[in-house]
């Protein structure tokens, strides 16, 4: 009985650790290697079965049906220029307040932990870095991280359903390997979601893994 469940929990980290590739992959900034991503995202897919595989479907099919030109345009629309559809988790638990350098920080302690440096090209709260290096490097670490954060993933994932962004999906996908939300959880997500991100005038700049970097110099609205 002890094997049996070994062996499905290793199974099912298998199976995290593809969801979260392919997320990674569908929600770096689309570059050059955009459709060569996509191409891999498919691959991973065959791989997968149920809930996940088929959200993150819904997304690799909804940005086939685009250009590079106007996926890059729609990518720094929905995650650049909007404050409450950020892929920085950090933002989402500390804003633009000093607190933040100290989350960030938990996040690059956790992948030196690990034996990898911190990104150079992105911060290492980034959803996509933190799938990667849950992806990649260390899974038990990583889904950790992505656990402690799962009410701003959450609420990330609401708020681009409400956008009608086809990366609701992928996040959804995400969503579909953490644990279930508790009520706490949910009524942090529902203050998150009215209040938005916390507030405070300071200079932080950027952390900067191996996903390809967001575009620079997008402020974040509304």
């Amino acid at each position: 009985m002890r094997l049996l469940t070994r062996d499905r929990s290793g199974a099912r980290m298998l199976h995290n650790r593809l969801v979260w590739q392919a997320a990674s992959l569908l929600l770096a900034y689309p570059d050059e290697r955009f459709a060569e991503r996509l191409d891999t995202v498919e691959a991973l897919r065959a791989h997968l079965s149920g809930p996940a595989a088929a959200l993150l479907g819904e997304t690799v099919a909804a940005l086939r049906a685009r250009d590079p030109m106007s996926a890059a345009m729609d990518y720094v629309e929905t995650f650049d220029m909007r404050r409450r559809s950020t892929m920085y988790l950090t933002y989402w638990t500390a804003g633009d307040t000093r607190n933040r350098g100290r989350e960030m920080l938990a996040f690059a302690t956790a992948y030196r932990a690990a034996g990898v440096e911190p990104p150079r090209d992105e911060a290492p709260d980034h959803l996509a870095v933190v799938l990667e290096f849950a992806a990649t490097v260390d899974p038990e670490a990583g889904r950790r991280l992505l656990t402690e954060h799962r009410v701003p993933i959450g609420v990330l994932r609401d708020a681009l359903a409400r956008a009608h962004s086809p990366y609701q999906y992928a996040v959804g996908a995400v969503c579909e390997t953490l644990p279930a939300a508790t009520d706490q959880d949910v009524r942090r997500a529902q203050r998150l979601a009215q209040a938005g991100p916390p507030v405070e005038s300071v200079g932080l700049q950027p952390f900067t893994l191996t996903v390809p970097p967001r575009r620079q110099g997008g402020s974040l609205d509304e």
